[in-house]
């Protein structure tokens, strides 16, 4: 299957499905030396795993990762590190009268329209249980950019439904604040309210939709290729291979649409604290000029749809084309926006480290030449 690698330099490759014995990654292009046990990865894994509060998935899976390869004595040895996370809780059967169905909003029908069959459980390879082993790479990821320059990536919801936080400081969100309530919002007054509506959409039988708040701080300016491989676009491409995700903007994203130029433009200022000394006064650009690091924060935000499982019963058609209803018995989120900050952030990890190598090699052929 075609798409399932993903990186220059630093690159990802997944497989696995949602009902299947479980899911693995290799990671090629972690340098040698760096300290790394499954440990390591645990943190996010729990982050984003299923079953942690009340508002998510009761699925039950512990997510424990188990590193095949790639790590020697501790250390990472510059050779493909290999992942493999096992499934432990699937329950086939509660999709077993859906087989010939199309559920509305899901791959079912695209994956029938590629490749003739599908794996309807879960919906297979377009489940968000793929995610696990994205999630256990940019551990790495973040590990990587943590140790050599500092870089810290943390998202938040900001959006569930009608209510949206206002006044945060993207640049200023910590991990302890976004992990302080089961929402992941960093305004605690806003996140019962969030708590209080997902739990209320459940109990009708129903889901919501959000946003996602990306933050990327310490990103030296310069990181990105011109044109085609611009850190916003492949930014960009990394959340919209997240499930669900149906948007993505960063700076003032469609707030441009109403701007004038002299409201926009960020001013260039010096900036002692940067080298060279300069910066801007403020950040509408998101980090990003010309699809290449500024050096201030990268900032992006991803709409998410409403989960399309939910068990009321819904029109649709089977295989053949006739009508009929559906309606899907699994465990889900009745809200993607708690469990969807870690696959962001991972999202996020995985391109900066592959634009950090990238970067790295430009300059290291410089210096030879």
């Amino acid at each position: 299957m075609a798409g399932s690698t993903f990186g220059t330099l630093f690159r990802v490759t997944t497989a696995g499905e949602s009902h299947g014995p479980g899911n693995v990654c290799i990671v090629d292009g972690c340098p040698p030396g760096m300290e790394l046990s499954a440990e390591d990865l645990i943190p996010d894994l729990q982050r984003r795993k299923p079953g942690q509060s009340r508002i998510v998935s009761p699925r039950k899976e512990d997510d424990t990762p188990e590193i095949l390869s790639g790590v020697f004595e501790g250390r990472t040895t510059g050779t493909p590190i290999a992942i493999l996370i096992r499934n432990e809780d699937q329950r086939s059967q509660d999709y077993g009268d859906i087989k010939d169905k199309y559920r509305p909003g899901h791959a079912d029908y695209t994956f029938d329209a590629k490749f003739g069959l599908r794996d309807y459980r879960g919906g297979g390879r377009s489940s968000a249980r793929e995610t696990t082993v994205r999630v256990a790479a940019a551990a790495i990821a973040k590990k990587l950019l943590r140790l050599t320059h500092g870089i810290e990536v943390v998202g938040y919801v900001d959006q569930v439904g009608e209510l949206r936080a206002t006044g945060i400081k993207p640049e200023e969100v910590t991990l302890e604040q976004v992990e302080a309530n089961p929402v992941r919002c960093p305004d605690a007054d806003m996140a019962a309210k969030m708590e209080e509506l997902i739990t209320d959409v459940r109990k009708r039988q129903d889901s919501i939709g959000g946003a996602s708040t990306i933050v990327a701080t310490n990103v030296p300016a310069g990181w990105g290729e011109p044109v085609f491989d611009k850190l916003k676009a492949d930014l960009g491409k990394a959340m919209f291979s997240l499930p669900a995700v149906m948007g993505v903007e960063y700076g003032q994203g469609f707030g441009v649409a109403t701007a004038r130029g002299t409201e926009h433009c960020d001013t260039f200022v010096p900036d002692a604290d940067k080298a060279p000394p300069i910066g801007t006064d403020t950040n509408r650009h998101g980090g990003m000029l010309g699809g290449i690091s500024s050096g201030l924060p990268i900032v992006l935000r991803c709409a998410v749809k409403p989960t399309s499982s939910i068990p009321q019963d819904r029109p649709t058609v089977d295989r053949n084309g006739k009508p009929t209803t559906i309606a899907t018995r699994g465990r889900h989120d009745p809200c993607l926006l708690p469990r969807f900050v870690p696959m962001g952030e991972a999202m996020m990890a995985l391109v900066l480290a592959d634009h950090m190598l990238r970067q790295r090699a430009i300059h290291t052929a410089d210096q030879s030449g």
